[in-house]
C-alpha cells in the first residue's frame, strides 16, 4: 500500500467542522451561562462541552493520523454486534432522562449508544454494499441489508428514541444510490402522507384520495392517460356520494357498515381482480400497482390502532399539535411555541452574542440540546441562522462530492451514509424546532451540547476523510 500522503488532507471540510463546533460551543455558553459569568466547574455545560470538543479533536488526530483506513472493513460485523447489544443493555440498565433509557452513565459522563450506532451501521453497510456481487436485486442481499438496518432502529426504539430511529431512513437514500428501487422511497413518502391524511380528514377520504391517485397512475402505465383520468375522476366522484346513497331508506343494509369500510370493500375487490388479471397477463408493473393500492387500505385501516395502541401519549399529543387537531400553548405545544417566538424575536440581524432574553431567562426548556437553533435564531437572526444552514449545505454536499470521486465502492458507501446522517439529523431538528415535526429529541449535529452526539460525528465524519486520504495517496 503506498505512503499516505497527508498533504492531500481535505482541510475545507475541517475547517467546516471546526467552525460548526466553535459555533456551538458560543451557543451553549449563552444559553447555559449565569449571571455570575464564566464559572470554571465541571457543573457547566459549557465547561464539560469544552472538555468533550478538546477530547474530539483528538479523536480526529488519532483517526485521521494513525488509525489505517483498513481496519473499518474488517472490523465491521463485531463493531456492529458489540453497538446492537449494547442498545438493548441500555434500555434496561440505562439512566433515565426525559423518560427516555439511552445512556450510560460513567460518573459525571454519560455515553448514549444510539449515537455510536450509526457508525457500526455505516461501516457494515460500506462493507456489504461493496461487495463486487452485491445486488439489490438478489433477494438475500436486499433482506440482509433490510436486516442490518432494522435491528439498531428496534433497540432505539425499545429505549423510546423516536428521533435517532428516524435518521436510519437516512441510509434508504444510501441504497437507493446504490441500486435500490426507488419505489420503495416513493411508497415509504406515500405511507407518511396517507397517515395524516388519516388522521386530518377521515379514513373515508384518504380512500377516495388513494383511490384518485392508484387509477391515474394506472393510466399512465396503461397509455391511457386521459382514459384513465376520466374513469378514475368518475368512479372516485361515485364512490364519494356513498355516506348520502347510505341515508335513503330503502338501503338500510347498508348502514351496518361505515362508509369507508364499504369504500374499502368496493375497492378491494376490483384492485384484487386486477391484480390477478395483471398478473396473468405479465403486465408486472400494474400488478404491483395494485398490490400496493391493496398495501395502502391496510394502512389506512390500522391508522386508528397505531395512533391510539402504539403511539404513547405524548407522542399523540404532539401530533395532534402539530397537525393543528388540538391546541396546546401551554402543555405540549409549549417548547415549539417558545422557540418560535425566540427565532422570530431575533429578527433580521438577531439580539447579539448574549443577548437573548428567551435564551438568557430559561424559557425554551432543552435551549442548549435539542432547541439550540432557537438560541441561533433569537441571538444571530435570520443571518445567523442561514449561515449555519449554508455550513450545513456545504459540508453535506462537500460529503457527497468527496464520496462521488471515491475510487473504492466502500469509500464511496460510507461517505455517503456520513452526509445522510448528517442530513437527516439537521432536517428534524430544525424542522422540529420550527413546528413543522413533533417534537422528538434530536441534537443537531456538531453544534447541541452533548459529548455522545459530537464524539459520534466526529469519528464519522473523520473515519471518511482518512478514507478519502488514502484514495488519493494511490
Amino acid at each position: 500500500m503506498p505512503e499516505t500522503n497527508y498533504r492531500k488532507i481535505d482541510w475545507i471540510t475541517i475547517g467546516l467542522y471546526l467552525a460548526l463546533i466553535l459555533f456551538g460551543w458560543m451557543n451553549i455558553f449563552s444559553s447555559s451561562v449565569s449571571e455570575a459569568g464564566f464559572v470554571l466547574s465541571l457543573k457547566e455545560k459549557y465547561v464539560m462541552d469544552l472538555i468533550w470538543m478538546a477530547s474530539a479533536v483528538a479523536l480526529a488526530i488519532l483517526i485521521l493520523f494513525v488509525i489505517p483506513s483498513k481496519v473499518y472493513p474488517a472490523i465491521s460485523w463485531p463493531f456492529y454486534v458489540l453497538m446492537v447489544i449494547l442498545l438493548v443493555a441500555v434500555a434496561f440498565v440505562g439512566v433515565e432522562v426525559n423518560g427516555s433509557k439511552s445512556w450510560f452513565a460513567l460518573g459525571p459522563f454519560r455515553l448514549q449508544p444510539a449515537e455510536f450506532s450509526k457508525i457500526s451501521t455505516a461501516i457494515l453497510l460500506a462493507s456489504l454494499m461493496s461487495k463486487y456481487d452485491f445486488r439489490f436485486s438478489n433477494p438475500r442481499d436486499a433482506l440482509r441489508i433490510a436486516a442490518v438496518l432494522a435491528m439498531p432502529m428496534l433497540a432505539i426504539l425499545l429505549e423510546k428514541e423516536t428521533g435517532s430511529a428516524l435518521v436510519y431512513l437516512g441510509f434508504l437514500i444510501v441504497c437507493y444510490r446504490e441500486g435500490m428501487t426507488g419505489w420503495l422511497l416513493v411508497a415509504g413518502l406515500l405511507a407518511i402522507v396517507f397517515f395524516i391524511f388519516t388522521l386530518i380528514f377521515s379514513p373515508f377520504v384518504a380512500i377516495l384520495i388513494l383511490a384518485g391517485l392508484a387509477g391515474v397512475t394506472a393510466g399512465f402505465y396503461a397509455q391511457h392517460r386521459i382514459l384513465g383520468t376520466v374513469a378514475t375522476a368518475a368512479a372516485v366522484t361515485l364512490l364519494a356520494f356513498l355516506p348520502r346513497l347510505m341515508q335513503n331508506e330503502s338501503l338500510t343494509f347498508l348502514t351496518h357498515f361505515e362508509p369507508e369500510v364499504w369504500a374499502a370493500i368496493l375497492t378491494g375487490l376490483v384492485a384484487a381482480v386486477l391484480t390477478v388479471l395483471f398478473h396473468l397477463h405479465r403486465r408486472l408493473a400494474l400488478r404491483n400497482l395494485m398490490l400496493g393500492f391493496l398495501a395502502g387500505l391496510v394502512l389506512i385501516f390500522s391508522v386508528d390502532f397505531v395512533f391510539e395502541h402504539v403511539l404513547k401519549e405524548h407522542q399523540r399529543a404532539r401530533i395532534e399539535v402539530l397537525l393543528g387537531i388540538k391546541e396546546d400553548p401551554m402543555g405540549v405545544g409549549y417548547n415549539v411555541h417558545q422557540s418560535l417566538v425566540a427565532i422570530g424575536s431575533g429578527g433580521f440581524a438577531g439580539k447579539g452574542f448574549l443577548g437573548g432574553t428567551q435564551t438568557r431567562f430559561d424559557f425554551v426548556p432543552e435551549q442548549s440540546t435539542d432547541f439550540i437553533f432557537c438560541t441561533v435564531g433569537e441571538e444571530w437572526g435570520l443571518l445567523g441562522t442561514l449561515g449555519v444552514l449554508i455550513l450545513y449545505m456545504w459540508l453535506i454536499l462537500r460529503l457527497i462530492g468527496l464520496a462521488e470521486k471515491q475510487r473504492d465502492s466502500f469509500a464511496r458507501i460510507y461517505g455517503w451514509c456520513v452526509a445522510m446522517c448528517l442530513l437527516m439529523h439537521v432536517v428534524i431538528n430544525i424542522c422540529m424546532t420550527i413546528g413543522l415535526m413533533p417534537v422528538i429529541g434530536i441534537p443537531l449535529p456538531l453544534i447541541s451540547y452533548g459529548g455522545s452526539s459530537l464524539w459520534a460525528f466526529t469519528i464519522l465524519l473523520f473515519i471518511f476523510l482518512r478514507l478519502d486520504l488514502d484514495g488519493k495517496s494511490y
